[in-house]
């Protein structure tokens, strides 16, 4: 028998800049989006910053930390908030209060309301109805400084018994403490547990010490191991040396050192104490020689000797003794051998600096309990800690968490005509239009002109220092006067002022309408280069001449170049071509005006055409391509889909300037230049009237010769005339 399944969600679809996305209208979309094929997603990453959106809100999405937002994160976040939302379609409302009734009845849904409910309380809000992010955030701030909050940490000021606050700060002084999110540090129950066992082990290990076994000559046992520690090494140097001596007296001389080698430190200058003869034996070598302690030894020792004459050889074998034979010291060194063992196996010692008296009133006192039961009321408290948080992870996921799935699952927001894309920076204004899709980016990208749209790169500043770059996109109007080093205003998001500058732009067409005039203003700009460069030429030719002119006056007897004259060939060859080409050009008037009245405009409207369409043509497969993607992708987005700013969607997205409705305007400038105008209109009127005359004159003139093409006449017969 089979189980049985749910039926798959039934997904809707809305299509806007010719791309197809999914509808999230209610929680049923929402908890399906998991079963959402991510081709289908609009987006498929973006960066934690840089965002129209809280970026503590971001973070908590952002559950590995690597400050991106991927599909899984976004799935993730939206099953946490259904699991404790009653119906997780609320989010989509994107309200800035979290009604406490919309948390569903679970035991972690009960949890959160009771710990926003003591939330309001702290705020004198008891009888609120939700709560807001804010208030969440301001208050689990103050509970994570109080002094318990279930973080499992204790400081110091967890209490108000001094003997307990000075036990805190030993235990963090001897193995240090743990900080807490909020800052200060403290103790945790390991740490406790850890101090408390290497007290109890010192103290034993000290308490050891004090047995006739270890500590044979009581208090002072620790001098005298410390003094015989000090020379051990030499000591057994020596009687070793004298053992050889007495084995064979040959090698007496080569056992003490030689008379070259006191030679080679005599001529230095010798400190006290000798530092150069310290290597040397610590006394003379001879066959069963004694140790002396005082005289006769090596003056880089002498204290040392002294101090184990003093502190081990007087308490062993009485005042008097001044030096040791070989025996004596094997005796010696086996009295303090089990003080010895004892030091190696030392414990405790990290607590050490506590002290012996210190370590043994920590063991007697009630600290430890009083610690435990800190911990005790510390852990009580850390279901309530943890609901803070989710208090303020629900709250946040409430406001923000539909404008993250508008920007993401799909892009309504950017599509709509009453709402701002999560990745709109503000308003840029400038060169008498405004545009509404300004990027924040790092920096320029290069892919940014595979968007095939026009944009704008600007460093922008404000008042206070703070610094940002856009990519602001111009949809509408020409790009003539948009250069690097414009300066331009940008409102953002919140109405702040920001001073823009143009640093590069990323040249494409901006709209078919510049593209039909485009072909007409590179002609009139290469004349106008072209007129520039006679000018300048002309003009320095002008001061050539000027120059030339002026050295010779200053120097009159000087040979006149010869002069160039015009041969009469050139002047014939200039004026057939003059001529040749005035014919070509009557001709081709001649022809023109033939044609019939009607089909004057047409030939007129199809020379634009042949000169304009093809720039259209291009910018209009341009335009057609232009898409936001590689724009986002180059500031850590991963598009997904083809997200396209059509030729109506771009004029929604930059207005030019116009006047207000109803607004009245003078058309009367006291400071226009109303001379040129009226050269330029009567300029113009001249023209087309030689035009005209000289149209009627053709016409007269072949009239007078038997053409009178305006009679009817078969086509034929007309075609031949």
């Amino acid at each position: 028998m089979s189980s049985r399944q749910d039926p798959p969600h039934v997904w809707n679809f809305f299509r806007s800049g010719g791309l197809d996305q999914a509808v999230l209208a209610t929680g049923a979309d929402l908890r399906a989006l998991d079963q959402l094929d991510q081709k289908l997603w609009v987006a498929l990453g973006c960066p934690v910053k840089g965002l129209e959106l809280d970026e503590k809100t971001l973070a908590l999405v952002d559950t590995d930390g690597d400050g991106r937002i991927g599909a899984p994160d976004v799935i993730a976040a939206v099953k946490w908030a259904a699991a404790r939302l009653s119906d997780v379609g609320e989010i989509l409302r994107g309200a800035d209060v979290l009604p406490l009734a919309s948390v569903n009845d679970t035991q972690e849904g009960r949890i959160l309301v009771a710990s926003a409910r003591k939330v309001l309380a702290t705020l004198g809000r008891e009888d609120a109805a939700g709560i807001t992010v804010v208030e969440a955030t301001d208050t689990a701030r103050i509970f994570a400084e109080s002094p318990l909050n279930g973080d499992g940490i204790i400081p110091p000021e967890a209490t108000d018994d001094t003997e307990v606050q000075v036990l805190i700060r030993d235990i963090i002084g001897c193995l240090g403490g743990t900080a807490r999110a909020s800052g200060p540090v403290g103790v945790t129950a390991e740490a406790i547990d850890r101090f408390f066992g290497e007290i109890s082990a010192y103290v034993a290990w000290i308490e050891l010490s004090s047995t006739r076994e270890i500590a044979v000559l009581g208090e002072a046992t620790e001098a005298a191991c410390n003094a015989i520690r000090a020379v051990r090494p030499k000591v057994e140097d020596f009687f070793t040396r004298c053992q050889l001596a007495a084995f064979d007296a040959r090698s007496v001389d080569a056992l003490n050192r030689s008379e070259a080698d006191y030679v080679a430190i005599a001529s230095k200058d010798l400190e006290a104490p000798a530092e150069a003869v310290r290597g040397f034996p610590l006394a003379h070598i001879g066959a069963r020689q004694s140790l002396p302690l005082l005289e006769g030894v090596n003056p880089a020792w002498a204290a040392e000797l002294d101090a184990l004459r003093e502190k081990a050889v007087t308490p062993v074998f009485g005042p008097g003794k001044t030096s040791l034979t070989a025996a004596e010291w094997a005796a010696l060194t086996a009295k303090v051998a089990a003080y010895e063992t004892w030091l190696g196996a030392k414990a405790g010692s990290v607590v050490e600096k506590v002290g012996v008296r210190r370590a043994k009133e920590i063991l007697g006192g009630k600290g430890r309990g009083a610690l435990l039961e800190l911990v005790a009321r510390d852990a009580a408290l850390e279901p309530e800690f943890r609901a803070l948080g989710d208090v303020e992870r629900l709250s946040r996921y409430y406001r923000d968490l539909r404008t993250l799935l508008c920007n993401f699952v799909n892009f309504a927001d950017f599509y709509s005509r009453d709402r701002h894309a999560a990745f709109q920076a503000g308003t840029l204004f400038l060169d008498s239009r405004s545009t509404e899709l300004c990027l924040r980016v790092d920096g320029a990208s290069p892919l940014a002109a595979m968007s095939k749209a026009y944009i704008a790169y600007c460093d922008c500043s404000r008042a206070d220092g703070a610094k940002m770059t856009i990519a602001a996109c111009f949809t509408q109007g020409s790009g003539d006067y948009l250069f690097v080093g414009r300066n331009g205003v940008l409102y953002d998001r919140k109405g702040v002022l920001w001073y823009a500058t143009i640093t590069s732009i990323v040249d494409n067409p901006i709209s078919v309408r510049e593209a039909f005039w485009s072909p007409y203003k590179k002609f009139i700009r290469v004349i106008e280069e072209q007129v520039a460069k006679r000018a300048a030429a002309a003009d320095s030719g002008t001061a050539g001449k000027l120059a030339s002119a002026a050295d010779n006056a200053a120097v009159p007897d000087r040979p006149k170049p010869p002069s160039t004259r015009l041969d009469l060939a050139v002047i014939t060859g200039i004026g057939v071509a003059i001529g040749s080409i005035g014919t070509f050009l009557a001709t081709v008037f001649a022809k023109f005006v033939e044609l019939p009245g009607w089909q004057l405009p047409l030939i007129l409207v199809g020379l634009i055409l042949v000169i304009s369409l093809p720039s259209m043509f291009i910018a209009a497969l341009k335009l057609r391509q232009r898409t936001l993607g590689p724009i986002l992708e180059g500031n850590g987005w991963a598009i997904n889909g083809r997200v396209r700013i059509t030729i109506p969607f771009g004029a929604a997205l930059t207005h030019l300037a116009a006047l207000p409705a109803g607004a009245r305007r003078s058309e009367k400038d006291p400071y226009g230049d109303d001379e040129e105008a009226l050269g330029r209109r009567a300029a113009f009127l001249v023209g087309v009237l030689v035009l005209a005359a000289l149209a009627i004159w053709i016409r007269l003139d072949r009239n007078q010769r038997g053409h009178y093409f305006w009679k009817s006449a078969p086509v034929g017969a007309i075609g031949r005339a």
